[in-house]
């Protein structure tokens, strides 16, 4: 037998193939991505390899953290890294009570896309629930995230296992300063960026609400920006309108607003400002009836691209009758 650590606990194993040590943990190999004394072992060799004594491995899968038929030509709809998707809204997998509230709340809200967080594999329970079996990743795209890095090794290590867990190059990164406010570190968010979009990943980026700090993500490969409305998870809606309608006429990728929504008139809000869409979670999730919520927001985007493409109109500083003042009795 030889002795292994697998995602940080020690396991004694018999001598194989890592596809058979996957196999001897009731996983199955074509779900899983594996990491090997830090490399990254393709799928397709999984077979081949064998393990040795004192590897250290990492098995990873997506966790928590109905596409829409498009039937009329004239659809309003958005492209990002030349996918083209109808619904603006888009969803996060995380703090829901179970798999099967979230994929309802998945199909309330009309979402196409939905982050995911790619997590270590619960090899003493590999036949619990996982969120494939709730969410079909060939109906839904997932968009797998980097939620929980702080720095930008360690986003870029979590989106090669995630590419090779999933087979996706459309990603969603962000890259944490610190734990209280869970704003991004711009110096490290863009060198990730730059990293990994040298290496064929098409990075959806959170950042801060700065169109300078914007740009210069464009620059360097981000296939999307994604400004905070308010700190993730706080509920506070858009705080700063001016900055983000900033961002959005100076980009020339998608801008999505994520983080800080928390009901539905501030995405409205997001969508009036011009935004191609919205990426909330906690607003769904925490609401008292998630499924409600889901199918509110799902509304409240379409109506605030509506508005937006309608033209709002001029405000005045004096009123202005709607109806004519001549001929009246």
């Amino acid at each position: 037998m030889l002795s292994l650590t697998i995602n940080g606990e020690p396991r004694r194993a018999a001598p194989g193939s890592i596809a058979d040590l996957v196999r001897s943990l009731d996983l199955e190999p074509t779900k899983v991505a594996v990491e090997r004394n830090g490399e990254i072992v393709p799928r397709s060799t999984l077979a081949d390899v064998q393990i040795a004594e004192g590897d250290v491995l990492e098995i990873v899968h997506f966790v928590g953290g109905g596409q829409t038929d498009v039937t009329d030509s004239n659809a309003d709809t958005w492209t990002v890294a030349g996918r083209t998707f109808t619904s603006r809204l888009i969803v996060g997998t995380g703090k829901y009570k179970d798999f099967a509230q979230n994929a309802a709340a998945v199909e309330a809200s009309g979402a196409e896309i939905v982050t995911v967080a790619v997590r270590r594999v619960n090899v003493s329970d590999p036949k619990a629930p996982m969120l494939t079996d709730f969410i079909d990743p060939k109906k839904i795209t997932y968009l797998p995230n980097t939620a929980g890095c702080f720095t930008a090794e360690d986003a870029i290590r979590t989106l090669r296992l995630a590419r090779e867990a999933g087979g996706w190059d459309l990603v969603k990164l962000e890259v944490l300063g610190e734990a209280r406010t869970l704003y991004p570190n711009m110096v490290e968010t863009i060198r990730a960026t730059e990293v990994l979009a040298k290496e064929g990943f098409l990075p959806m980026v959170y950042c801060v609400d700065d169109p300078i700090a914007a740009k210069q993500l464009e620059d360097v490969g981000a296939v999307a920006v994604m400004p905070l409305g308010a700190p993730i998870g706080s509920g506070l809606g858009i705080q700063n309108r001016v900055t983000i309608r900033l961002i959005v006429e100076g980009a020339k990728v998608p801008v999505l607003v994520d983080a800080g929504v928390g009901t539905a008139s501030e995405a409205a809000v997001a969508m009036e400002l011009g935004c191609d869409g919205v990426l909330m979670n906690t607003a769904i999730a925490e609401a008292k009836d998630p499924i409600r919520m889901a199918r509110a927001m799902k509304l409240a985007v379409q109506a605030g691209r509506d508005a937006y493409l309608a033209g709002r109109m001029q405000t005045r500083k004096y009123a202005d009758p709607s109806s004519p003042l001549a001929g009246l009795i």
